[in-house]
This record gives structure tokens, C-alpha cells and sequence, in this order.
């Protein structure tokens, strides 16, 4: 049996912890019962020992199937991770779904999406990362009464999302750090329409709108400061005509969506620009957690 869940841009500028979309760029999970309890990790994190001693994914994975079965039985997870580590794509969030979708197959009961994003809520409280990683698509998400309720839009094939994912992270907790206690009524205003715009144009596929309304007063340009070659990234999507490009989460990568035939030419000068980054040209991801059987 296998899990797979793809990699996530959020915030997308001005949708502070609210707004968030899925790449096509997937951490897969094998598992099956075994005599012994093993781990295999290949890709992103198999250099990393400390991921086998300390892994998120088990503690999450046990929890929830101790709850499910009230039982412990041996597995064996071979992880073949996509999604490059503390870079802004999600690979935390991706970790919590498929534990927890995991953990529900692993013990034979089968759940919503809604339920195990719910349940992702506990490890994760934001829902900006989480939705999309289980939806898919273009989700706009809150949280009430410890419930996400959220929005989705399927992305067309004729975007094609450009992702810049720098040689170093930026820490998420020190970036919230940097953030002010509060915002001027002027800011939160600015933010809050231009996030509404942003929804709209989403959902109108009015994507000229996007460069306009994805303009962020709340915690982008501080949290670039700690990497201001990010200025540049910014500056060079634009200039090849990107219809958005924003920070992705709270950084590193930098996230562009721009029309497939605009695709190449872009990655090219960023590649050009970056020798020592990764670049990457992903479609688009509307399947979210996925589960072969």
C-alpha cells in the first residue's frame, strides 16, 4: 500500500496562514506489516540519520494507530521524499497527512479527507499548508470550533508553477519572530482585500489580476530581508512576465506561476542567475493525499 502527498506553496502573498496551493512534487510512502519494525528513507532526508531516531512521521503514525486499534504492530515504511526540507514547500505538513492517513489505512478504517485534515490540525495550526496538501488545487481555508472549513479550485494544465528553492532555509520560527505584534488598520485592510481579489481571480481564472492582488503588507518583505537575493527572484519573474510570484510559506523557495509557454525561458535565466539553487518546473497539483490500495 502506498501514500503519496504533494508539496505545497502558501500564504501566496498576502494570504497569511489562510491561503495555499499543491505542485506536483510528492513524498511517497510504502508500508506493510512486518516482524520488525524498520525504516528505509530514499531522496530528500537519506543522508539525514537523525530522521530515523527522531522521525515525525512514526511518532504521528503510532499515535494514531495505538488510538485506532489499541494495539502495537510492527511495520516496515520505506519513504521515497521528493520535497526539499525546510524550504517553504510544505514537507512538514506533507509528513503530518501521511501519518495520519497512513496510521487509518494501516489499521483498516477508512476516513474522509475532511477528517484527516481535521485531525492534521493537532500537529499543525495552520491550515494554509495542510488543505491543499490533502485537497489539492487552490484552497482558501479557516479554522472554526478546531475545524478547517475551506474552499477548492482546480488548477488548469496550461499553468505551470516555477519554483526557486535556495542552497539554505530560513527558519520559521525566527522569520515570526521578525513579525510586528500587530498591523495598522491601513495594513490590515490592504491585506484583506487584496487577499479577497486574490480568491476571486483564483476562482474567475482572471489570472492577469494576480500580480495586482497577491502584494503582501503583513510579512513578505521582512521575512525576504534575511535573504535578499530574493528581491532579485522576485524581480526577474516579474520582468519575464509571471503572472504572481511570492514568497513560498515562510521561505526559502520562491514560488511563480506564469503560462506553460513562458515556462522554459524563465527557469532557463533563473538557472543562468542561480547556478547554486535548484530550480524547478512543476505542473500543478488538484489530487492532493493519495492512496493506492
Amino acid at each position: 500500500m502506498t501514500i503519496s502527498v504533494p508539496a505545497t506553496s502558501a500564504n501566496l502573498g498576502p494570504g497569511f496562514d489562510s491561503l495555499g496551493l499543491a505542485v506536483d512534487l510528492r513524498n511517497v510512502v510504502e508500508f506493510h506489516p512486518s516482524k520488525f519494525f524498520s525504516i528505509a528513507i530514499k531522496g530528500e532526508g537519506a543522508n539525514n540519520p537523525r530522521l530515523k531516531g527522531n522521525n515525525l512521521f512514526i511518532s504521528i503514525f503510532n499515535e494514531h494507530y495505538e488510538r485506532l486499534t489499541e494495539k502495537r504492530q510492527s511495520f516496515k515504511f520505506t519513504f521515497f521524499n521528493q520535497i526539499p526540507m525546510s524550504r517553504g514547500l510544505g514537507s512538514s505538513s506533507a509528513v503530518i497527512v501521511s501519518a495520519i492517513s497512513t496510521a487509518h489505512e494501516a489499521a483498516g478504517v477508512r476516513v474522509s479527507k475532511r477528517r484527516i485534515l481535521n485531525h492534521a490540525l493537532a500537529y499543525e495550526s495552520h491550515p494554509d499548508n495542510i488543505t491543499p496538501a490533502v485537497m489539492g488545487g487552490f484552497n482558501a481555508a479557516t479554522i472554526e470550533k478546531n475545524k478547517v472549513f475551506s474552499q477548492k479550485k482546480h488548477l488548469p494544465d496550461y499553468l505551470k508553477a516555477v519554483v526557486v528553492v535556495p542552497n539554505k532555509p530560513i527558519n520559521t520560527l525566527k522569520s515570526r519572530t521578525l513579525l510586528p505584534k500587530s498591523y495598522s488598520k491601513d495594513n490590515a485592510i490592504y491585506n484583506l482585500s487584496h487577499t479577497a481579489v486574490t480568491v476571486a481571480a483564483f476562482f474567475n481564472e482572471d489570472w492577469e489580476m494576480l500580480r495586482l492582488s497577491t502584494q503582501d503588507r503583513f510579512h513578505q518583505k521582512i521575512r525576504m530581508k534575511m535573504m535578499p537575493e530574493l528581491f532579485t527572484i522576485q524581480k526577474m519573474a516579474y520582468d519575464s512576465g509571471a503572472l504572481m510570484s511570492t514568497l513560498s510559506g515562510s521561505g526559502s523557495t520562491f514560488f511563480s506561476m506564469v503560462y506553460d509557454q513562458d515556462a522554459a525561458a524563465l527557469v532557463n535565466r533563473f538557472k543562468q542567475k542561480f547556478p547554486d539553487y535548484e530550480v524547478k518546473c512543476l505542473d500543478f497539483d488538484n489530487n492532493g493525499l493519495v492512496v493506492e490500495r
